[in-house]
């Protein structure tokens, strides 16, 4: 048992102890802290600190037994994660509580997650178990206390202390209570207990791209962070990104990494694959690497008469366009808020996380699956401006809650959080109705909607269309003669459907070949990879002490400003391995560009350390850009056991191109300020 103050918490989850660049950062931290001290001391004084109501004893948990406060999470702080799965905010939060539960992990803290639905399905426990499996959840997850807590929005935090008080409100400095328990919590990961995730190759693949030229299949691995390739009857050919580990980084087909990839477009004419590298935030080329700053991009179609990509930004609600001749990348339709809003242009247009796209035969117009309006919509290629096929709301723009599953015209339509839309060779728009568990025909002149496969409940069968059970698919393809590949992410497997077939069934794609990704022990080869072809190295002056402080500055130039949805990274790299320690080994740069990272010497021995900074910035809304530099670092012999070094690395990122476009940065000398 540890003693509780409100001090203690606040170091627990914000970590003031660690080092700051900056004596005024330290400053201002200081009083932050001191006010939060004084702040609930007051509120314990007052006796004014809520409860929280227990968790009901018949609730369902994922990942872990039934917990309660006053039996399992007495003694420990609490982060309540009021999120939804269809929620791209919920997603982008998770590698935070991630951090926090490894960071904390051997301490009295514990995460939570509450799930509170918005679609129907999302109310089935198996659809939110589905999600914690997909997602990689490994906290325990519950589905109550939305509305006992008054909470209404996704995701919402509430930090509960260990006497079971909001934490906002806990009291604790006066009375010094023996609080805090570090037991772990008895959890039982679904992870560990799912058949499906045995028995496919693929773990939720999420979307597909077809190159009927070669017959190759692009599947999306999502959750093994890869790309694999196989023919149209489901032979394995290749695999990018081999370790089955989430990552960013460049390289040959066994190096590159990626980060749950979703949507794939294949350039027939530069033998091009464009990958929606949805959590890295990019947009990536296989195999003519080329990397861009983007927010949760999650499908991509390719346009070859004007070789533009069309990105569906889900993260960001609009529809962005890169242009593969000059690199341009840019907002092409959508104001970015959050809408079903329909209008003539870019600006009076808005998207609600825009998940699939697809294109006319005639380059003309983009069809959109726009998820969280529940409506398919068309973008004009020439004028960004949209106009409705079928679903949402048509009157009230900020109505996000129309949904359902009903067959009709036009806006009668009901749909549930679609995912996937295919323009097909026969004229029809077709559906992955995600949420409905079914696949469904749009007729574009007449706005009409049928179902054509499943049953509207989530399972796994093959059969006669409308008997067949799918569960959430994503992405859906075409073949030749009128063959369907469709990526049943739930259920980890591809299933085909032959439309110009009499008697056509809904089948399963058998993956011949196929097996899933080995992971690869972290060598010194595969950490070097992370200095990739656009990389500036940068070489800082030798530090002889054995212990001390690097403190990373990085600096933009006027007019320019660090990229809030995609943090600037670094992550460090020792040669020999183990000759010198630094701490941390990864992690985000501050909202200022800076960060400090302490190293001690394992040896007198000369040794060699490297940062590499991965930096996003941006201009203006539209336009953001990167830059990689690799920052060198010698550690030479030891020549004083007692001098510690504090060495200043202070870079200025400086843009190659106008801030019209993005370009990679050229491999001319940073300008760089290096002092001890």
């Amino acid at each position: 048992m540890q003693y509780a103050s409100p001090k203690a918490i606040w170091n627990l989850l914000f970590g003031v102890n660690r080092p700051f660049f900056g004596q005024d950062q330290g400053q201002y931290q200081d009083a932050r802290v001191q006010q939060f001290v004084n702040y609930i001391s007051d509120l314990e004084i007052k006796g004014a600190a809520p409860v929280v109501p227990e968790f009901p004893s018949k609730l369902d948990w994922l990942n872990s037994v039934p917990l309660q406060f006053r039996r399992d999470l007495k003694g420990k702080v609490v982060i309540l994660d009021f999120w939804t799965y269809c929620c791209i905010n919920c997603m982008h939060v998770l590698p935070d509580l991630e951090f926090l539960e490894k960071k904390y992990k051997d301490m009295p803290f514990a995460v939570v997650g509450v799930h509170s639905a918005k679609f129907d399905n999302e109310k089935d426990s198996e659809a939110i178990r589905n999600a914690v499996l997909r997602y990689g959840i490994t906290h325990p997850v519950n589905m109550y206390l939305w509305r006992e807590l008054g909470v209404n929005s996704w995701p919402t935090f509430a930090v509960v202390g260990p006497n079971g008080k909001l934490l906002a409100q806990l009291a604790g400095e006066g009375r010094r209570k023996k609080l805090l328990d570090n037991s772990p919590l008895p959890l039982s990961l679904e992870k560990d207990n799912d058949p499906r995730l045995s028995i496919s190759p693929l773990k939720f693949p999420g979307k597909l791209a077809i190159d009927v030229l070669n017959s190759r299949l692009f599947i999306s691995d999502s959750n093994h962070h890869r790309i694999v390739v196989t023919d149209l009857a489901g032979n394995f050919i290749v695999q990018i990104g081999s370790t089955g580990e989430e990552g960013l980084s460049d390289g040959s087909f066994d190096e590159a990494t990626f980060n749950r990839p979703q949507g794939l477009a294949y350039n027939p004419k530069k033998n091009i694959l464009y990958v929606a590298d949805t959590e890295n935030h990019a947009l990536r080329e296989i195999d003519f690497v080329n990397e861009t700053l983007l927010n949760s991009p999650w499908d991509v179609c390719f346009e070859p008469v004007n070789e533009k990509v069309y990105i569906a930004m889900a993260g960001q609600h609009q529809i962005w366009e890169h242009d593969t001749v000059d690199g341009v990348t840019k907002a092409f339709s959508g104001n970015g808020y959050e809408r079903n809003l329909n209008g003539s242009s870019p600006s009076n247009t808005a998207f609600a996380q825009p998940s699939g796209i697809s294109l006319s035969p005639d380059y003309k117009e983009a069809y959109i699956a726009d998820s969280e309006s529940s409506s398919i919509r068309a973008v004009d290629l020439k004028s960004g401006g949209s106009r409705l096929l079928a679903g949402g709301d048509p009157v009230f723009s900020e109505n996000l809650f129309r949904f359902g599953d009903h067959d009709g015209i036009g806006s009668d339509v009901l749909l549930q959080h679609p995912l996937g839309v295919l323009y097909a060779k026969d004229g029809q728009i077709y559906i992955a109705d995600s949420y409905n568990h079914k696949i469904k025909k749009l007729d574009p002149s007449s706005k009409r909607v049928t179902t054509i496969a499943g049953t509207g409940k989530a399972g796994f069968r093959d059969g006669t269309p409308l008997s067949a059970q799918l569960s959430e698919p994503a992405g859906i393809v075409e073949g030749e003669n009128g063959r369907l590949y469709i990526a049943d992410t739930n259920n980890s497997l591809i299933r085909y459907l032959n439309l110009n077939k009499q008697g056509a069934e809904l089948l399963t794609l058998e993956l011949k070949g196929v097996k899933p990704p080995m992971a690869k022990p972290k060598t010194l080869r595969r950490l070097r990879s992370r200095v990739s072809t656009d990389s500036l190295t940068v070489k800082v002056d030798g530090i002889s002490s054995n212990e001390g402080n690097l403190r990373l500055q990085i600096s933009l130039p006027e007019g320019y400003h660090f990229s809030k949805e995609a943090r600037s990274k670094f992550a460090v790299d020792t040669e020999p391995e183990g000759a010198v320690s630094i701490d941390p080994l990864d992690g985000e740069l501050d909202p200022q560009g800076s960060s400090v990272l302490h190293f001690k010497k394992a040896s007198p021995l000369a040794s060699t350390g490297r940062v590499f900074c991965k930096i996003y910035y941006c201009k203006e809304d539209e336009v953001c850009l990167y830059q990689a530099v690799a920052f060198e670092v010698p550690f030479q012999e030891a020549v004083d056991d007692s001098n510690t070094a504090d060495k200043v690395i202070a870079y200025t990122v400086k843009p190659r191109s106008s801030p019209s476009s993005f370009q990679l940065p050229d491999s001319r000398q940073p300008h760089l300020e290096d002092t001890i």
